[in-house]
């Protein structure tokens, strides 16, 4: 879906025709302060009677009013008002204020940054996913359709193009990760992703079943083959004239995963329809990088199987040989993702970019070790702490984590180069899917080192099924697009 239409103005918030005026509230010292317009300052009397703790997604509505809007909410900021604040509280009120048309932010900011962070999550909040609600749309009270923010501080036109941007991208995400598996397969999966696409410059390139067969592409094949709709394998190349600096994206797209023969238990397999936010993220990012002209070339692979059990299902003790000739005992069926992406982190390395991520939904053991809100990135130092920093200037919470030497030993074969998994051993499972992954990144154009890679796995925080919280609502959360965008436009720097 199209995110809410914004706009900024500089103009009071209090001559804004609109259903509600976001301010906002905080803690501070054991009391409650405003944090909004001076226009607004009388509200801060009524606080505690309204219940205003200031607390982060409190949001209370008055219709107490001042100026043209038809009503005033109150959302709280925690301890916050940084640009991570702001964004977080924007999301939370626009999340929360459903059943309008029309939200305008009285919420001070100290520069453009911070008014963009606000724009930016209120855009975020402003979702829902109603394309199977068509019973019930009439009873459904949906996020507003339009956004103005109020600051002295506008961005300039480039910043607000981004913004507008970044949350298409993660939208997108967010449409096909909710999407139902029924219709949401590899094939229909290339489809959308070149409806998404359109006229942006960004080549495409999609391997089907035979195609896949004749390049040696194993692990998607494998991976595949257990299903009625057969695998894709897709390439995203974005080569802007000014780039100087490549890099390779690999995103996991499993349209859904029982566990193949290895077959889940009937509660693990609810929403097993996320496993393909990897390669979801990838298109989105590329789509993003291509509209905001981010001038560094970007490669994405989207690497997309279904994972059934059938009487055409790879078995375990089957041997898969993966693009470059590296053979792979199956010993799990249910540790396929990272069987589709060791075919595309070997096909991004033969192109030996400067650098290459990949994100996926890869491993329980991700969601065991960091919970649902943080995701882990593992991999070459100097990547992962690029990640890092990306990852902290957006706000979106990342983990490093090793990958020990000793795990690579666990994955040893007595058939084949390597095996996928150690059934029966799940200690360091998170760490032992990267040592994995890692044996597939091949060296750089001059044969002297391997490329710098990183491994972000994004289990936890892909779908959110709990709390509701800040800009996230339930299902999809679009998590790492935000992260990947800034790490891409890092390299544009240095």
């Amino acid at each position: 879906m199209t995110s809410a239409a914004l706009s900024f103005s500089s103009e009071p918030a209090t001559e804004a025709v609109v259903d509600v005026v976001v301010i906002g509230a905080r803690s501070v010292d054991g009391s409650v302060e405003l944090v909004a317009d001076p226009a607004y300052a009388a509200i801060a009397e009524h606080l505690d009677a309204l219940g205003v703790t200031g607390g982060s997604d409190q949001v209370v509505r008055t219709v107490d009013t001042v100026g043209a809007a038809k009503s005033i909410a109150i959302v709280g900021l925690g301890r916050a008002t940084d640009a991570a604040g702001l964004r977080a509280a924007a999301g939370s009120a626009a999340r929360q204020l459903t059943g309008v048309e029309t939200l305008a932010f009285a919420i001070p900011t100290a520069d453009a940054a911070e008014a963009a962070a606000l724009a930016e999550g209120a855009l975020l909040g402003a979702y829902a996913y109603t394309a199977y609600r068509h019973a019930s749309l009439e009873k459904t009270k949906t996020p507003a359709s339009s956004i103005a923010v109020h600051t002295a501080s506008v961005p300039d036109d480039t910043e607000q193009a981004r913004i507008v941007a970044v949350a298409d991208g993660v939208n997108l995400v967010r449409d096909l990760v909710n999407a139902p598996p029924s219709d949401l397969y590899p094939e229909t999966f290339v489809d959308l992703a070149g409806e998404a696409i359109g006229e942006l410059p960004i080549e495409v390139t999609v391997w089907d079943e035979n195609q896949l067969a004749a390049d040696g592409f194993g692990g998607i094949l494998g991976v595949g083959q257990g299903s009625v709709r057969p695998p894709r394998l897709v390439k995203l190349a974005y080569s802007p004239a000014a780039a100087s600096k490549h890099l390779a994206i690999v995103g996991k797209g499993i349209t859904f995963d029982t566990g193949g023969l290895s077959l889940k238990p009937p509660v693990p397999m609810i929403g097993m329809k996320s496993d393909m936010a990897g390669a979801a993220n990838v298109l989105a990012v590329i789509i993003a990088a291509a509209r905001t002209g981010v001038p560094v070339r970007l490669t994405g692979w989207l690497c997309l199987a279904e994972n059934m059990p059938s009487g055409n299902a790879v078995r375990p003790n089957d041997v898969l040989s993966i693009r470059g000739g590296t053979t792979v005992e199956v010993v799990n069926t249910d540790a396929e993702g990272r069987l589709v992406m060791a075919d595309g982190l070997v096909a991004a390395s033969e192109e030996h970019p400067d650098a290459i991520v990949d994100v996926a939904t890869l491993t329980g053991a991700q969601v065991v070790a960091l919970g649902h809100r943080y995701s882990a990135v593992m991999g070459e130092d100097g990547l992962v702490e690029r990640v890092l920093e990306a990852s902290r200037a957006v706000a979106e919470p990342f983990w490093p984590m090793p990958i020990p030497e000793e795990l690579r030993a666990r994955l040893d074969s007595g058939v084949a180069d390597i095996k996928n998994a150690t059934p029966g051993d799940t200690a360091a499972g998170m760490m032992l899917a990267a040592a994995f992954l890692k044996d597939f990144i091949g060296s750089t154009a001059d044969g002297e080192s391997t490329i710098p890679w990183a491994h972000l796995d994004i289990a936890g925080a892909a779908l959110n099924e709990g709390k509701l919280y800040s800009f996230n609502g339930p299902g999809a959360t679009g998590v790492s697009v935000r992260t990947l965008l800034a790490l891409a436009e890092s390299f544009a720097r240095k």
